[in-house]
């Protein structure tokens, strides 16, 4: 009985293929039954003929870009570039401002929190101030009035920017 199952075994090795002989029959069977894919081109999708192959010829395909195209390409290319480079200015401009008017507020607090009447009871308008609390007093109008021309300079700004197409991100932010 072991000779038997010997004998089986020598036979199925000397029979037996290498895997690159599987591969390579694997191949050719599947050659052999597919059909070549269709290779679908312009004129296929036009509807033109072969006839037709000379005016084919004469004319460009469209997916080859053509100079005139690449010009306007590189000119709207150019032109985003700017719009953004502008759109930054404007932003920088506008951050300053409002930058310029938070400083203003607060030197103004500053000089309200620095300015204590001689009488606590007394309002701020009463009058009973020593004379560095009415030159602080004086700062702080003038403070004021500068507050209000900056926030007017801001809005003008703001609304040049929006009138120049500028994103809201850009005049608002």
């Amino acid at each position: 009985m072991m000779c038997l199952v010997a004998l089986l075994l020598l036979t199925s090795l000397a029979y037996s293929q290498s895997l690159g002989d599987v591969a390579r029959e694997t191949r050719e069977k599947k050659a052999a039954t597919s059909t070549p894919p269709k290779v679908i081109t312009n004129t296929d999708l036009t509807g033109e003929t072969d006839a037709d192959d000379s005016s084919a010829a004469m004319k460009k395909p469209a997916d080859t870009p053509r100079p005139a195209n690449m010009a306007s390409g590189r000119r709207a290319t150019a032109q985003r570039e700017a719009e953004q480079r502008a759109g930054v200015l404007w932003r920088q401009r506008i951050i300053a401002q409002k930058n310029l008017i938070a400083t203003l507020q607060l030197q103004a607090e500053q000089m309200k929190a620095s300015i204590h009447p001689a009488n606590p009871a007394a309002p701020y308008d009463s009058g009973v101030y020593t004379a560095y609390q009415q030159r602080q007093l004086e700062r702080l109008k003038v403070t004021e009035l500068q507050i209000e021309q900056q926030k007017r300079a801001l809005e003008d700004l703001q609304e040049a920017a929006r009138k120049a197409g500028m994103h809201t991100a850009v005049y608002d932010p």
